[in-house]
């Protein structure tokens, strides 16, 4: 699994590169990335999961397994937003650059990266791609309501509102009963669905690179403050999560998947949210660029466990 990790991995940071030389050539001003950035999440994400729901034939067993995976992901991501909440809480009220590292501690990019992740390493296994998009549900709901509000420090994020009315959960409210009551699209507009939901992990890694472009690399790759946020996503919470799993009587295919998905790296959203709300934009993208890098080294090096 370690070398079919790291081509998998390698192989998506590759799409950065041509977004990286836009930007750094001026073909393309910096200022595009805000209307990209749109563009994936309210158009490519809702894709996205609109069609990793219906790639998994409907079953009750195949239901209960996305609710699973729902609920495990929202309880180990509010489980980890808490616990770094409260050690950072007092100096995090003068600090955005604590309260960008506590959500980027604990949201992992499991749309962008983790479904290409998933198809490449259990191919056998379409069905784990709908789990991405419960994964991603929890994720989005949490970036919308409770991260929002760590970021701002102000409590009106937390409402059912921001639950419902965001991208990922109007979509995911959109697909569930399609998917449960077998309704077959129209050719066209299910090949429109995939192809702007394939086109997810391209934008996000282009946008990546084109925002690599316009800041300094001594403040992505020589704060160590950054590290210590990678180091908790992507190696002290997926330790964490597979810790857990082993006192779970889960289907091992929904563990391995749920654990695949811990490894990820910080969640592009962390960018998207900062720059939505207007505050930590540097630090996020700072965070998120470090993250996805280094992860074509953790994610291979986290497999090895399995």
């Amino acid at each position: 699994m370690f070398i079919q990790a790291l081509i998998c991995v390698a192989t998506m940071l590759l799409y950065a590169i041509p977004g990286y030389l836009m930007v750094k050539t001026k073909l393309t001003p910096g200022e595009h990335i805000s209307t990209l950035a749109k563009l994936l999440l309210y158009v490519s994400q809702p894709c996205l999961t609109v069609h990793s729901i219906r790639k998994c034939g409907f079953t009750w067993q195949s239901f209960g397994r996305m609710g699973i995976s729902f609920g495990l992901m929202l309880l180990l991501t509010v489980v980890s937003l808490l616990l770094l909440f409260l050690i950072v809480r007092r100096p995090s009220k003068e600090s955005i650059q604590l309260r960008i590292f506590n959500i980027a501690g604990c949201i992992g990019n499991y749309g962008f990266i983790g479904v290409p992740l998933l198809n490449a390493m259990m191919p056998d296994h379409p069905e784990v791609i709908a789990y991405t998009a419960m994964a991603s549900l929890a994720m989005n709901i949490l970036m919308w309501t409770a991260c929002s509000a760590i970021i701002t420090r102000n409590m009106r994020y937390i409402s059912l509102r921001k639950i419902f009315l965001n991208p990922v959960s109007l979509a995911t409210l959109v697909a569930l009963p399609l998917w449960m009551c077998g309704v077959t699209l129209p050719a066209q507009l299910d090949g429109m669905i995939a192809l702007l939901a394939e086109m997810s992990t391209p934008l996000c890694m282009l946008i990546l690179g084109m925002r690599l472009a316009t800041m300094p690399l001594r403040d992505i790759f020589l704060r160590p403050a950054l590290y210590g946020a990678v180091a908790i996503k992507q190696l002290l919470f997926p330790l964490f999560t597979f810790a857990l799993l082993l006192l779970l009587p889960l289907d091992p295919v929904l563990e391995i998947a749920i654990y695949l998905l811990t490894c990820c790296p910080v969640a592009s959203g962390v960018l998207n949210i900062s720059e939505l709300l207007g505050q930590g934009q540097d630090k996020a993208a700072g965070t998120v660029l470090l993250g996805t890098s280094l992860s074509v080294l953790t994610i291979p090096l986290m497999t090895l466990l399995l």
